[in-house]
């Protein structure tokens, strides 16, 4: 007897699908769901009632509706790619360059939620497969909204992940420019030019913020430094991948290099700008497996990494760079050191370092904070010299270091912020070339 005669026993089928039903809701941890084995058990077995009550039975011989059809189908495709995108794999695109050369802009993603667990949907109440907008309009309700819970995955979040993660600041949009970092342009505009230009503003839950994918440096307990663009673990050097890139001033004969060459080397030409009084490129960003080609062309006469140093040349600020204490002397390549805070750890609070505790304090961990006259720390109207976190935070930078809006610019991102890990690019386009030259063939379906 094969397996297909054996399924077609309503009890076998039965029992198949209630196993698989009782180990999600296992997974799930709510038991109240075992009451869904009532419907299932009816469908295979009882049949009083019609769950599919959209599902036209034909008698035999009675043509079909193909309206009917295609609203079945199109119920079912919304109902299971809905489940997988929650509790498995969810599609992404990269959007800009902040990780080339490791993933590029246009690279289309499937991540994996299965890798760190999935997070029981915060705002459940959205429309099938858009994240936050439709239509130039949120595609969300905030009428129902859970508490964060995230399911048992395979493992935790180690340094050197790529990670999806929603972005911390996403929290308060600006209607005109929805992609700009609003706490940026506030400390850099002044908060009333800011709204005025370019808002009005609205709130975003956490789970409803852009998905941004940058690289972990640092988990919850590490201390972290940069030293002219070396990332440092306590005394230990981070290990550099492959993708990572920092950008070098390439002085050349006066020629350009050769596009042919610079597009075998995979760089993003839209952002590289060749400056004929240098003569040669201030800002060309590589990987350390290329510079031995650049270096070889016969026309390059000089290649030296661009690192900032204090008071940098690029317009790093205490205004642009996290913790944005005016008395920073930080650079993007000359940061911390700091330490990333880890849940049920315990930290003196006290002036000097609130800043960097501050929006955890008050935004990540739902508390009121405030500072009296007197200059007393107070946390939900109690006076506060210490505080203990709630959950775990990290560190991210992009691979392309010199191109990144990352944690250097915003600070921690917090455990209940994690979506998922990349896991495959299943397609990949360069927006600067017509089709079919638009793509890239070699990364079809390419394991990240």
């Amino acid at each position: 007897m094969s397996w297909k005669e054996i399924y077609r026993n309503k009890w076998v089928r039965m029992s198949f699908w209630a196993v698989l039903y009782i180990a999600w809701v296992v997974w799930l941890g709510n038991y109240w769901w075992l009451l869904g084995l009532i419907p299932i058990f009816d469908y295979h077995i009882t049949k009083k009632v019609k769950w599919l009550f959209w599902k036209k039975e034909y008698k035999e011989g009675e043509k079909r509706n193909a309206l009917l059809d295609w609203v079945d189908a199109l119920i079912f495709a919304v109902v299971v790619v809905t489940f997988i995108n929650i509790f498995f794999f969810q599609a992404f695109k990269i959007p800009s360059s902040s990780m080339e050369s490791s993933l590029l802009t246009g690279d289309h993603l499937f991540v994996s939620k299965l890798t760190y667990g999935p997070k029981i949907p915060e705002t459940p109440l959205t429309v099938p497969f858009t994240h936050n907008v439709i239509f130039g309009k949120e595609s969300y309700s905030t009428l129902i909204h859970n508490d964060y819970r995230r399911l048992r995955g395979i493992r935790e979040v180690r340094r050197g992940d790529p990670v999806v993660f929603n972005f911390p600041n996403g929290d308060t949009v600006l209607s005109k420019v929805p992609g700009e970092d609003y706490y940026a342009l506030c400390r850099t505009l002044g908060k009333e030019f800011t709204v005025k230009t370019y808002g009005p503003i609205k709130a975003r839950p956490a789970d409803k913020t852009d998905h941004y994918v940058k690289r972990c440096v640092a988990v919850a307990g590490d201390t972290l430094s940069v030293r002219d663009g070396i990332v440092m673990i306590g005394q230990d050097t981070l290990q550099i991948w492959p993708g990572v890139q920092n950008t070098y001033t390439v002085r050349t004969n006066g020629t350009r290099i050769n596009q042919r060459t610079l597009e075998k080397l995979g760089l993003n030409l839209s952002e590289l700008a060749f400056d004929p009084s240098l003569p040669g490129y201030p800002a060309m960003p590589l990987t350390e497996g290329m510079l031995p080609t650049v270096k070889g062309c016969t026309n390059v006469v000089e290649c030296t990494r661009n690192v900032d140093v204090y008071p940098p040349d690029f317009p790093d600020s205490w205004k642009l760079l996290f913790p944005f204490t005016e008395s920073s002397t930080w650079t993007r390549d000359n940061y911390g050191p700091i330490w990333i805070p880890k849940k049920g750890v315990t930290v003196p609070l006290d002036r000097e370092n609130l800043p960097l505790y501050e929006r955890i304090i008050r935004v990540y961990e739902h508390n009121t904070l405030s500072v009296d006259a007197q200059g007393q720390i107070l946390i939900n109207g109690n006076v506060a010299n210490e505080y203990t976190f709630k959950q775990d935070y990290y560190f991210m930078m992009g691979d392309n270091r010199h191109n990144s809006l990352d944690s250097r610019y915003w600070g921690f991102v917090p455990e209940d912020h994690i979506v998922g890990t990349p896991s495959i690019i299943w397609l990949s386009t360069d927006a600067t070339k017509s089709f079919p030259g638009s793509i890239r063939w070699k990364r079809f379906l390419k394991l990240v």
